[in-house]
Parts: structure tokens; sequence; C-alpha cells
């Protein structure tokens, strides 16, 4: 009987407050990563924002690419021409 109570004192002095220190530490770890992901969440929000004109100026660089490869495909038929 009495090991039973010195079982009980050992669970509530050592066990019970070790684990009380185990969940608090998740529980840090938890808000922390809580808030990192808010933080993430309010960049992409923000990012998403930024992104409305990427269509418009992909066209622009398309066609500069075009225009660009237009003008080198003449000039090398023309210097082609004459070194021949």
């Amino acid at each position: 009987m009495v090991l039973w109570w010195i079982g009980n004192a050992v669970l509530l002095l050592v066990v019970v407050p070790v684990l009380v220190a185990l969940l608090n530490r998740v529980l840090a770890a938890l808000e922390r990563i809580r808030g990192a992901a808010d933080d993430i969440l309010a960049g992409g929000v923000a990012l998403a924002g930024e992104l409305d004109g990427v269509p418009e100026g992909l066209a622009t660089t398309e066609r500069t690419i075009h225009d660009v490869a237009v003008g080198a495909t003449r000039y090398a038929g023309s210097v082609g021409r004459l070194l021949s």
C-alpha cells in the first residue's frame, strides 16, 4: 500500500510537471508556426496583387522578341548578300 502512495506521489511531482513543460513547448512552437503561416499568407496575397500586369507585360515581350527576330533575319540576309 505504501508503494502505491509513493508511485502516486512520483506521478504527481515528477511526471505531470514534465508533461506540462513539454506541452508548453509544443504549444509555443505551434504559435510560432501559426504566426509564420499568417505572414506567408499575407505576403502571398500582396504578391498576387502585384501580378495583375504580368499578362500584358508578357504580350509586350512576345511582340518585342518577334520584332527583334524579324529584324535580325533581315540583317542576316542583307549581310549574307553583301558577303556573297
